[in-house]
């Protein structure tokens, strides 16, 4: 099963995780969720494949993120799918597992 990074490339950490990934020859395919998008079954996915909630992937540098602490898992995937870079990156899936990358080092505990 190939490994998927959902990342935005102009981002360092995402960026940093590319280049970790690429010394150990690890090929991965990269999803720009902050273009495309995510559907709410597909941000459910992520997370439960992480094993973290919503408000513990939420990027709480991102305009409108602190108005959603506290707020429900459902509330703030909502605001996820109409603003994806609320979303917390880089994000890893290795066939059932996933885990936020950060710091870059976590994504080993998937391999």
């Amino acid at each position: 099963m190939p490994v998927t990074v959902y990342e935005k490339p102009s981002c360092t950490t995402c960026r940093k995780l590319r280049d970790l990934l690429d010394e150990r020859g690890i090929d991965f395919e990269s999803v720009e969720y902050h273009v495309d998008g995510l559907t709410e079954p597909e941000i459910r996915d992520l997370l439960a494949k992480a094993g973290i909630s919503a408000a513990e992937a939420l990027r709480m540098r991102e305009p409108g993120a602190r108005e959603l602490k506290g707020e429900s898992n459902e509330v703030i995937i909502a605001a996820m799918v109409d603003r994806p870079a609320l979303l917390q990156r880089p994000v890893v899936v290795n066939g059932d597992r996933a885990v936020l990358a950060r710091p870059i080092e976590r994504v080993l505990e998937i391999f």
